[in-house]
């Protein structure tokens, strides 16, 4: 593991950046029509009650990383495997979330550029950031997270006295009851983006203050999950729940219906450095968890000797994964199942052996 110490203010803004990734501009939580934004407040609720099984099982192994101590729950040798597997899921999220940066520019600003090298030039940057270490992408992130704030404020801003909110578009409230919201949160969007933080129990041993491991946590979720659910709703408010479910990236959707004042207009620019900073910072985290996990598992000195090797992985994914962005949706359904048991049922389990456990040392001793 790399000897680095990140603060719980750095913490907090990897984590918030994360946490928005693509949710922001993707289409997110349509299925439960003009509820969707309630559907998300339910998901992040479900990300808090997960956010308390990956802080017990880091505090009974505050030192070692999700690999290390799969091992220690489930044994050696399946519990390798099992931490094989979750560092290849890294690898293949990672992947997804360059495509779809990717496709974005690819349809709204450099529609010419071929996809390859949109991928591979964000790949290497991300390569470079992590041969770097974990303290460089701490300190970078404070300083983006203050770029993205700017970004949210100016585009909210323009958005709501454009003219273009219609608020009357996310009435009656409860429209088809609560069972289209319920299923759209659970456990679906309760996955993306809530349960994909588990990647950070790879990164909770280099705070430099483990006390605020809980503080930090919760406080991220939360206010992602407010935005995340601000966003839905004013999106939903703009274009309305056809436009929505049709649109492939709503945000950029509503933002580009923009015209003020006969000059200020194509604000889609926001959309798009947005997404640049979340999607840097949320597939960064991914394959820095994926090469420290690997190299965990495979003994290895350091991880820069993988780095590279495994940002070529990333690269050939993100282009070979799906011929489109629809087909890409439609490929995910498999992923979905799985993220499903790499990130809510496997940790239910090792919850569940944990606390056996502790039972049986208790009355043992």
């Amino acid at each position: 593991m790399e000897k680095a110490k990140i603060s719980g203010i750095q913490l907090f803004a990897i984590m918030f950046i994360f946490e928005l990734g693509t949710a922001l501009v993707v289409n997110y939580g349509t299925d439960a029509g003009k509820d969707a934004w309630l559907s998300t407040l339910l998901a992040m609720s479900g990300g808090v009650a997960l956010f308390f099984i990956f802080y017990f099982l880091f505090r009974q192994y505050p030192n070692l990383l999700l690999t290390g101590y799969i091992r220690e729950i489930f044994g050696k040798y399946l519990g390798w495997i099992i931490g094989l597997v979750y560092c290849n899921h890294f690898l293949y999220i990672c992947g997804r979330n360059v495509r779809e940066f990717g496709d974005l520019l690819l349809s709204s600003t450099l529609p010419e550029t071929p996809l390859v090298v949109i991928n591979l030039t964000l790949v290497l940057v991300m390569c470079y950031v992590i041969h770097l270490g974990m303290e460089v992408i701490g300190r970078t992130s404070e300083v983006f997270i203050v770029i993205l704030f700017i970004f949210g404020i100016l585009g909210n801003f323009f958005i709501l006295v454009s003219g273009d909110v219609n608020f009357d578009q996310i009435r009656p409230f409860l429209e088809h009851g609560w069972k289209p919201i319920l299923t759209t949160s659970f456990p679906h969007l309760l996955v993306f983006p809530f349960g994909e933080m588990i990647a950070f129990t790879m990164l909770l041993p280099y705070l430099n203050r483990p006390k605020l491991a809980k503080r930090v946590w919760l406080t991220a979720v939360i206010s992602s999950g407010v935005v995340i659910s601000w966003t839905v709703l004013l999106n939903t408010a703009v274009l309305g729940t056809d436009v929505m479910h049709r649109s492939v990236f709503p945000t950029l959707k509503a933002v580009g219906k923009v015209h003020l004042l006969e000059f200020i207009e194509r604000l889609d620019a926001i959309v798009v450095f947005t997404l640049l900073i979340t999607v840097f910072f949320k597939a960064s985290i991914y394959l820095y968890a994926a090469v420290i996990g690997l190299a965990d598992l495979f003994k290895l000195k350091t991880y820069h000797q993988i780095l590279l090797p495994m940002g070529v992985i990333v690269t050939f994914l993100s282009l070979t994964m799906a011929s489109s962005f629809s087909e890409q949706g439609e490929e995910g359904v498999f992923n979905h199942y799985l993220s499903i048991t790499l990130l809510v049922v496997i940790p239910l389990l090792m919850l569940l052996v944990s606390l056996i456990r502790q039972h049986f040392k208790e009355r043992l001793s």
